[in-house]
């Protein structure tokens, strides 16, 4: 076998694993459908679709991918590092509510198993509570007072160096073995790529270790097929068929390896996943794309109309809301300059069919010209808005198919359908609104086809206790197969009704300790 294990994706599971299993003696390859990035290889602006946006299909290789689905739309990212160049750096524990619920339930005693595997998860990826608040937040403090909860505001808990601005030091995490680092000067631009070299990315903590312990990262390559190798259970290894994501021409290529961990993020590996079932891996469960969640989120966003305030200003998300035991309110911010999403942006309006909504729209455009003008046209974007990201951990689930033509599509499984207008996320929107005197939009699929927008996509190859009721074991090993695991989001089993990435890091962190060294494996 040419590897013990490979890697496909790059993400939280995927650089966990890759570390975990590197320094256990394993041999790794990683192979990651995106490109890498270096500091100054990130966009200054999201203006820069070529660097931002990953649509090969017009050559844009950049870090971030909008993913439109009939019931939802999903924010991703790619790259080495996968969603941690893209995502907001929060790092909060789920309610225990989360370890509780959904196709895992019984399996184990969650909040208490992975306690130490959530600190462990904190350490590595370096978080540290946000020290300073800016008018972005202050706004949100603003609103708890006003709804008397500000007990319930918080400053965040991210993975983000802060140490002095603009200063380079030595590796501050990792006793000297990790990368300098330098201090976080609180440009708001965490999730167009950190070009100052303080937001803690996976390629700055887990896949920098695993490098340095011999697993390989191969960048610009897409997994197309996992075929057992003469035994149908896999326990004689795999081969692997890759290709170029980013070449016109590509050549596909074949490695052979004993266990194959699917780390692509929800979208990726199921897409995958579907598409082996119907032939190289035909005993994969039927619950294979079932249970797909959101944190049932709403992405509002907020321009505020005075000109002495700068809501760029701060980390992505700096404070966090506590506004019920079911809902919390963050606010998010890009760098000033990344104007770009007022492209896709309408006015914000709710109600029941979409020509109720087109007609409210043109009200608000007659009624408020001079505001929108504004918005649209003369003030800077960034630098004016707010992006109000609204979660709960009510329950309601999505699942994803392969259609005729290869593509994935999507359908209501349980609850409700997905919606962004939720009657706890409007009074919130105008509580903000009219604390920072601002003007509110929203993406245009959602207030035209009534579309919520997410970045916290999560199932479709849940944990159960046998294949009827789930796609892995409660040690995320695919059920029918050797040596075959998930590890992404697509593994979480309920809804953490906050942030998932510690979440993601903390269960991968669990799946490789059951994982032994290799001498004893090899016993």
């Amino acid at each position: 076998m040419e590897y013990d294990y490979i890697i496909v994706g790059s993400g939280f599971g995927g650089s966990v694993s890759a570390l975990r299993l590197s320094k256990k003696g394993y041999k790794v390859l990683v192979i990651e459908k995106g490109k890498w990035f270096k500091a100054k290889d990130f966009p200054k602006t999201n203006w820069n679709f070529r660097k931002w946006l990953w649509i090969p299909g017009l050559r844009f290789f950049g870090i971030m991918k909008l993913t439109l689905f009939k019931h939802i739309a999903i924010l991703s990212g790619t790259g080495v590092g996968g969603g941690s160049l893209v995502y907001a750096n929060t790092l909060p524990t789920p309610k225990t509510a989360f370890f509780n619920s959904g196709s895992w339930k019984d399996l184990n005693d969650w909040e208490k198993e992975l306690k130490p595997y959530y600190e462990e998860a904190l350490r590595m990826l370096g978080a540290s509570k946000n020290p300073e608040l800016f008018d972005a937040d202050l706004g949100l403090k603003k609103i708890s007072e006003s709804l008397n909860i500000k007990e319930k505001f918080a400053a965040t808990r991210v993975a983000v160096f802060f140490g002095t601005p603009n200063k380079k030091q030595k590796d501050p995490y990792f006793d000297g073995e990790g990368p300098d680092r330098t201090g976080c000067n609180f440009c708001g631009a965490c999730m167009t790529g950190c070009r100052h070299n303080a937001k803690n990315t996976l390629d700055k903590n887990y896949l920098y270790l695993a490098q340095k312990n011999g697993a390989k990262i191969l960048a610009e390559n897409e997994v197309i097929d996992v075929q057992p190798i003469d035994a149908a259970d896999g326990s004689k290894g795999y081969e692997v068929s890759f290709k170029s994501s980013t070449k016109i021409f590509k050549k596909r290529k074949k490695i052979r390896t004993k266990g194959v961990i699917f780390s692509g993020g929800v979208l990726g590996t199921l897409k995958l996943l579907l598409k082996l079932k119907k032939k190289s891996l035909p005993n994969l469960s039927d619950k294979l794309g079932e249970d797909i969640r959101s944190n049932n989120e709403t992405l509002v966003s907020v321009t505020g109309l005075e000109k002495d305030k700068n809501y760029s200003k701060g980390i992505a998300i700096g404070s966090i809301l506590d506004t019920d035991e079911n809902s919390h309110l963050e606010i998010c911010r890009y760098g000033e300059g990344s104007d770009a999403w007022k492209l896709v942006h309408l006015p914000y309006v709710t109600g029941s069919n979409v020509i109720s909504r087109l007609f409210k729209i043109l009200l608000k455009l007659i009624k408020h010209p001079v505001d929108y003008f504004k918005i649209y046209f003369v003030n800077g974007w960034a630098k004016n808005t707010v992006v109000l990201l609204f979660m709960q951990t009510l329950d309601s689930t999505l699942k994803f198919k392969r259609n005729a033509f290869g593509l994935m599509t999507s359908t209501v499984s349980t609850g409700k359908a997905p919606t962004p207008f939720i009657p706890e996320s409007i009074h919130l929107v105008k509580a903000y609104r009219e604390a920072i005197n601002g003007v509110s939009t929203s993406f245009a699929a959602e207030t035209l086809a009534g579309i919520p927008s997410t970045a916290h996509i999560l199932g479709g190859a849940v944990m159960g206790k046998d294949k009827t009721t789930g796609v892995i074991d409660k040690d995320n090993i695919i059920f029918n197969y050797r040596n075959l695991y998930v590890i992404d989001g697509a593994m979480i089993s309920a809804n953490p009704g906050v942030n998932p990435s510690l979440s993601i890091t903390a269960i991968a962190e669990r799946a490789m300790a059951q994982i032994p060294f290799k001498n004893e494996f090899s016993q």
